[in-house]
């Protein structure tokens, strides 16, 4: 993103710079609710399965400044990708170790598609109410800028999140998607996962910065979004019949 704005700026193209520094300022809102409520879908949940750590550590907050990582938020704006300050948990609290690591790491990416779908609920609704409600097709063409801001919001919101939830889910440590893998797979390859995890550490961000990674959730985020489309068509069905 920050990338973006500084190659826009170097090309010296005016309405690249603007929608690259459009694009920021409505990133910035997404991140401020989006990664916070990861953590602390990440804290609930062990509370919920017998750890307090997280709230002892002050972090069953919405508050940012409790989960946010400086390094992490500033990789997010230039990059597209980031991290959150990582929640304690001390799983010797849990009665089922394992099983409990996995579901504490699932809350997070699992609290992100939530968010994901109602921005995306949320966008299409508006869209539908504008082709069917006067008022709000009047409103829409008098504040246009107003208007697509508004929309570009909601899908920078459900993009974001969307992302945000595959790329976690990604089987590799210190991802959350480790925790439901080491639940998953038996023990003799949990073993070898462990013993490799240097390697495989380093085979990932070699990944992550060639685009690779990127391109992955990219394209599996697509199929996550072409989902929630197909349900929200469903459920926009009367409104849409409306017309």
């Amino acid at each position: 993103m920050l990338i973006s704005l500084f190659r826009s700026m170097m090309s010296g193209d005016a309405d690249a710079v603007r929608y690259a520094l459009i694009g920021i300022l409505l990133t910035v809102p997404v991140l401020l609710i989006s990664l916070p409520l990861h953590e602390l879908a990440h804290a609930w949940a062990a509370e919920r399965l017998g750890d307090s750590t997280p709230r002892w550590n002050g972090r069953m907050t919405m508050n940012p400044l409790a989960h946010f990582d400086p390094i992490g938020t500033i990789a997010m704006l230039c990059f597209g990708f980031g991290w959150a300050k990582p929640v304690p948990v001390n799983r010797r609290n849990f009665k089922n170790p394992k099983k409990a690591m996995a579901l504490v790491g699932l809350a997070g990416p699992a609290a992100n598609l939530i968010l994901g779908f109602i921005g995306s609920l949320l966008y299409w609704l508006l869209l539908a109410l504008s082709m069917n409600v006067q008022a709000v097709a009047s409103f829409a063409i008098q504040h246009t800028m107003l208007w697509m801001v508004i929309q570009i919001l909601l899908s920078n919101f459900a993009e974001m999140n969307i992302f945000l939830a595959v790329f976690n889910l990604l089987p590799v440590a210190p991802l959350d998607g480790s925790r439901i893998f080491d639940f998953l797979i038996p023990d003799r390859l949990y073993n070898f996962m462990v013993k490799y995890d240097r390697v495989i550490r380093v085979v990932f961000l070699l990944l992550v910065f060639t685009g690779t990674i990127s391109s992955v959730v990219s394209w599996l985020g697509g199929y996550v979004s072409d989902f929630f489309d197909t349900v929200i068509a469903w459920i926009l069905k009367p409104f849409l019949s409306m017309r």
